[in-house]
């Protein structure tokens, strides 16, 4: 089977995962824990970033080259196309969402949570002590900003990564506004890489996170709130709806096995 080093919340693994359930492929998913984790991965591996994908003896890192060798090496329900204007505008897209959504989500996420005390609690697995709980809800926003300071994520670059963003969802809503799918009728990895790096701004509705049912449906007020916007993620859930396989009664959506440290 299959094996998926991870995290849980990363846009770039779920790109991933909603390309394993598109193809039909069952994979396990292995949490890597950050710090300690990441130098197991880098022993078995070489890298120290998820995704990787292990498939028999062979790793392959990067949620791009995991999907070009997903193509390659399981290629029922092709990725992409085949024909070249479709084919350069799938690539062209899927390269533009991980620079741009990729990226940019994570800073319009930790604005949100700075300011909503109960969204940042929610973000917390279910298992996590009351107490945890609590604690990291009382968190004041001025410290979280001083964080946020402290990894580049200063008040400015926060309001210009969401205005990008902005704009990005405006792009997407004209390009869905007369077709099912970024490049026309069928999907393509442009579709996969967009929706699957798009959980940041709006978490899906369904189950398909090992996270707390609390957190489904909601995002960054600027972006979720907006109806402008409806049509993207109305688009976005209705994908998941068609190729991502829930968490109940799937495998492949088990929660993760964290990686084991020898």
């Amino acid at each position: 089977m299959l094996e998926l080093y991870q995290w849980e919340l990363s846009q770039y693994s779920e790109k991933v995962r909603l390309i394993l359930d598109y193809k039909g492929l069952d994979y396990r998913k292995i949490e890597v824990t950050p710090g300690v984790g990441q130098v197991e991965l880098f022993r078995l591996t070489g890298q120290r970033q998820v995704p990787v994908l292990k498939d028999g003896n062979k790793y392959i890192a990067d949620s791009t080259e995991i999907a070009k060798y997903l193509d390659l090496k399981y290629p029922d329900r092709p990725l992409i196309p085949q024909d070249p204007k479709q084919r350069g505008l799938t690539l062209l897209i899927e390269e533009w969402a991980d620079e741009s959504i990729g990226i940019k989500s994570r800073k319009a996420l930790f604005s949100a949570i700075s300011q909503d005390q109960n969204f940042r609690k929610s973000l917390l697995p279910t298992s996590t002590p009351d107490v945890l709980k609590n604690l990291v809800k009382g968190v004041p926003n001025d410290i979280l900003t001083v964080l946020g300071l402290g990894v580049g994520y200063s008040p400015d670059v926060i309001k210009s990564a969401i205005a990008d963003l902005k704009q990005d969802l405006e792009a997407l809503t004209l390009l869905l506004a007369d077709s099912p799918y970024l490049t026309g009728d069928e999907p393509t990895l442009a579709d996969l890489a967009v929706a699957g790096l798009s959980i940041l701004l709006k978490f899906p509705n369904g189950p398909y996170l090992d996270l707390p049912a609390s957190i489904r449906g909601k995002g960054v007020p600027a972006l979720v709130n907006n109806p402008d916007y409806e049509l993207f993620f109305t688009w976005r859930d209705r994908l998941y709806a068609q190729f991502r396989k829930p968490l109940i009664g799937s495998t492949t959506g088990s929660a993760p096995t964290s990686i084991q440290i020898e």
